[in-house]
C-alpha cells in the first residue's frame, strides 16, 4: 500500500476498485498465519458482516472495514491478530488504517444501544457517528487523551516500567488526562504521582493514535526540576535515570515513546 493514509467515512460497495479490506470479529483484527490480510475467498466464507464501511484511502486503494460478531466462527487459516506485533510489521499507511479500523470496530460494538434511552443505535451514512432514532442522542468514537513525557536531567533520561510491560522493557512516563484537566497539568500530576519528582519546561514533541486503548498519545519533553524518585507501587515497578550509552530495552520502534527516546539519543 502506498505511503499516506487519508481518513474518510461512508458506505462500502462492491463497485470499489482496488479495495483493501480490514476484517474484524468484534474488535479483533483477522490476519493469516503470515500476518497478512485475508484473501477475498476467506472473507466470503464468513458471510454478510454486521458492519461494512469505507474508512479512508491510501493511494489508489480504498480502505474499508468489515465487522462480524465477536463470537463468529473464524475461517480456516485465519486468527485474531496480536495487534502490537502486526502493526509493527505492516507498512505505515496500512498500520494507520488498521489503527482507525480497530477504534471504529470497538466503538461500533460499544454503541449498539443508546446510552440515554436504551434504543437501538444506527450508523450515519457519511459520518463516523451513531444516532438513536428514538431520542436523537449521537455517539462518536471514543478518543482518550494521554500525556506522555520524556524527562531529561543533563545527559540522562528518566525511564520506567509498568508490571504489565514485557520483561526488561522501559518507557517514558504516561497517563490519561482527567476531565477538566489540561495536558500540561496532566503531565505534571502523573510524573508527581508515579515517580515523586517535579518537572519544568514542557516542550511539544508529537502525537500518535494508539488503538489498543482508544488513546491519542500526546508527547512532550521536560526537564527535571527536583525531588527524589518515589515510585507509585501499583503503577510503576521500577524507574531509573539512563545515559545514552546505557539504555535498557526500549518499546517497539513503531511507538511514540521510542521515537522520543531516539530523538534525544541521536
Amino acid at each position: 500500500m502506498p505511503h499516506g493514509f487519508e481518513l474518510a467515512f461512508g458506505p462500502a460497495s462492491e463497485g470499489h476498485a482496488h479495495a483493501t479490506s480490514l476484517c474484524f470479529v468484534g474488535k479483533e483484527l483477522l490476519v493469516t498465519a503470515e500476518g497478512s490480510l485475508p484473501a477475498p475467498s476467506q472473507i466470503e466464507w464468513m458471510g454478510v458482516p454486521q458492519h461494512r464501511h469505507v474508512i479512508g484511502q491510501a493511494g489508489d486503494a480504498v480502505v474499508e472495514m468489515q465487522v462480524w460478531p465477536a463470537d463468529a466462527v473464524l475461517p480456516p487459516g485465519l486468527s485474531k491478530a496480536d495487534l502490537r506485533k502486526t502493526l509493527a510489521n505492516w507498512p505505515q499507511a496500512l498500520a494507520d488504517a488498521a489503527c482507525r479500523a480497530r477504534q471504529l470496530a470497538t466503538w461500533l460494538g460499544e454503541t449498539r444501544y443508546c446510552g440515554a434511552c436504551g434504543g437501538t443505535m444506527e450508523t450515519e451514512a457519511h459520518a463516523a457517528a451513531r444516532k438513536c432514532p428514538a431520542c436523537g442522542f449521537v455517539a462518536y468514537p471514543r478518543i482518550s487523551p494521554v500525556g506522555i513525557v520524556l524527562v531529561t536531567r543533563g545527559d540522562e533520561i528518566l525511564l520506567a516500567r509498568s508490571p504489565h510491560f514485557t520483561p526488561g522493557t522501559y518507557s517514558a512516563l504516561a497517563g490519561y488526562a482527567e476531565a477538566g484537566e489540561s495536558l500540561e497539568a496532566c503531565i505534571h500530576r502523573e510524573v508527581r504521582e508515579e515517580v515523586g519528582i517535579e518537572i519544568r519546561d514542557l516542550r511539544w514533541f508529537g502525537s500518535q493514535s494508539w488503538p489498543l486503548t482508544n488513546a491519542l498519545m500526546l508527547g512532550f519533553l521536560a526537564e527535571y526540576d527536583g525531588g527524589t524518585l518515589n515510585l507509585q507501587q501499583d503503577e510503576i515497578e521500577d524507574a531509573q535515570w539512563f545515559r545514552r550509552d546505557n539504555l535498557p530495552t526500549l518499546p517497539h520502534h513503531s511507538t511514540l515513546a521510542y521515537r522520543m527516546i531516539r530523538a534525544w539519543g541521536g
